[in-house]
């Protein structure tokens, strides 16, 4: 029997895929973005412009219209960080810290993750094995009953 070029071409790479030594997983790595350090502090850059975008979010209308009124000119100008900073005048300083340290604290969570997730992988591959091992014992529903 011959099989045709188009069937071939499709049929090799299901066979290689079946294959066991192809059907192991790879090691599961967290990716560059991360657990490099440079892309890390990358991440914190991004996250203080998305608070200071946040922070210029006008709300002073909304303030108005809370209590059922317009808002005046001034009242219109205000933003967010103008709310946060009159409850909280070090603010800017206290943001500024917290800032600082998002690019180390990243670090950390993700070398600490790096650390636990070989296990925690590992801990799901045993409760599929334990799942598998449950569902086969289950008795057949079309086997018939006496």
């Amino acid at each position: 029997m011959v099989i045709p070029m188009h069937k071939t071409l499709l049929i090799i790479p299901l066979l290689l895929s079946a294959s066991p030594a192809l059907a192991q997983d790879a090691p599961f790595q967290l990716p560059r973005e991360l657990t490099d350090p440079s892309e890390q502090m990358r991440v914190a850059m991004k996250l203080q412009g998305i608070a200071n975008a946040l922070l210029a979010v006008r709300v002073g209308d909304l303030g108005a219209a809370v209590e059922g009124r317009e808002a005046t000119p001034a009242e219109r100008n205000v933003t967010l960080g103008d709310v946060v900073r009159r409850k909280n005048p070090n603010f800017d300083r206290d943001m500024a810290r917290q800032v600082a340290t998002v690019g180390p604290q990243i670090q950390r969570s993700m070398q600490a993750l790096g650390r636990a997730l070989p296990r925690v992988m590992q801990d799901v591959e045993d409760a599929q094995r334990s799942i598998d091992r449950a569902v086969s014992n289950l008795p057949d529903p079309t086997y018939p009953r006496r």
